[in-house]
C-alpha cells in the first residue's frame, strides 16, 4: 500500500496540472477535476493493478472507465504521471490535432483511454459489460468506473445498475462523485432525489461511503471495496467531494464546472498547490 503523504503530494501536482491545462487552452472543466484528484491519484498509484504498457483488452489487469468524461484534465494528468504517455504532452490539452481532447476519445489512440466518454450516462453500461466479459473469460482482475451525480438523471444508468445486480457482476466497483453540483446549478435544484444509498441497495448493490477529499479515507474504502468483490454483488461507492477542492475561490460552486481561470486566478491557484513532481 502506498504511503498516504506520498499520495497527497502526487494529488497536489495533479491539481497543478489541472489548473494549468485548463488555463492554457482557456477552456475545460476544472471544478469536478479538482474534486476527483485524490480519488484518481489513489486509484492509479495505489489501488489498481494496471500496466502503463497499454493494451485495449486489459487482460489480467484492472481497468478503469471514466463516465463523466468532461473531467478529462484529472484523468489525463494521472495517466501521464503514472507513465502512460509523456507528461509534457499535457501542454497540448484541447489543442488542434492533440491526443488530449476535451473529452477522452478512442480515435486519438491515447494510452489509458478505452472508451470515448462525455456523453453522460453511458460509461456505467460499458463498465458492466467489461466486468461481465472478464468473468466469462475467467479473468480475476477488477473493473472500476467513475460517474458524476448529475448522471443519475440519465435513465441508462438505472438500467445498467439493475442489469449488473441481476447478473451478479461482482467484479465491478462503481464510484459516484457526489459533489451535488452540475453545470446548471445544484443537483437538488435541477432534479433532486432522496437518499441515494437506499435506492442503490434496493437495486441489489453493496454500498460503501467515502470522503473523496480525505486521502486516507479514499485508500481505506477503496481497499474495502476490493475485499467486497467476488461475493455476489457489484460494489457502489458514494464519494462525497467538494467541487474545486484545493483552490479556495473555486470550491463549492457549480460556476467552476466548466470555466477556465484567468492569469491572475491561475497564479492564485498555484500558490495554494505544492509543486511536488515538477510542472510540465
Amino acid at each position: 500500500m502506498a504511503e498516504i503523504n506520498e499520495l497527497k503530494r502526487t494529488a497536489s501536482q495533479v491539481r497543478r496540472d489541472i489548473v494549468r491545462m485548463v488555463h492554457g487552452c482557456k477552456s475545460g472543466h476544472p471544478g469536478g477535476s479538482l474534486g476527483c484528484a485524490d480519488f484518481l491519484t489513489a486509484l492509479y498509484f495505489d489501488v489498481m493493478k494496471h500496466n502503463p504498457q497499454f493494451s485495449m483488452e486489459g487482460k489480467g489487469e484492472d481497468i478503469f472507465f471514466l463516465s463523466n468524461g468532461h473531467i478529462s484534465p484529472v484523468f489525463y494528468s494521472v495517466l501521464a504521471r503514472s507513465g502512460y504517455f509523456p507528461v509534457k504532452e499535457l501542454a497540448t490539452f484541447r489543442q488542434l490535432n492533440s491526443r488530449l481532447q476535451g473529452h477522452p476519445a478512442t480515435a486519438e489512440h491515447l494510452p489509458g483511454v478505452r472508451i470515448a466518454s462525455g456523453s453522460l450516462g453511458q460509461g456505467v453500461s460499458v463498465a458492466v459489460g467489461a466486468a461481465q466479459a472478464k468473468k466469462l473469460n475467467n479473468d480475476a482482475s477488477l473493473v472500476y468506473a467513475l460517474m458524476g451525480d448529475g448522471e443519475m438523471q440519465e435513465g441508462q444508468i438505472w438500467e445498467a445498475l439493475m442489469y449488473a445486480a441481476h447478473n451478479k457482476v461482482d467484479n465491478l466497483i462503481l464510484t459516484i462523485d457526489f459533489n451535488k453540483q452540475q453545470i446548471d446549478g445544484s443537483t437538488v435544484e435541477i432534479m433532486g432525489f432522496d437518499d441515494i444509498s437506499s435506492k442503490i441497495i434496493s437495486f441489489g448493490w453493496q454500498v460503501l461511503h467515502m470522503n473523496g477529499n480525505d486521502m486516507a479515507d479514499v485508500v481505506k474504502v477503496m481497499h474495502e471495496a476490493k475485499a467486497a468483490c467476488g461475493k455476489g454483488k457489484p460494489v457502489f461507492i458514494i464519494m462525497k467531494t467538494e467541487m474545486g477542492q484545493g483552490v479556495d475561490f473555486m470550491m463549492g460552486s457549480h460556476k467552476w464546472h466548466g470555466v477556465a481561470p484567468n492569469d491572475e486566478q491561475l497564479a492564485s491557484a498555484l500558490k495554494q498547490l505544492d509543486e511536488t513532481l515538477g510542472d510540465y
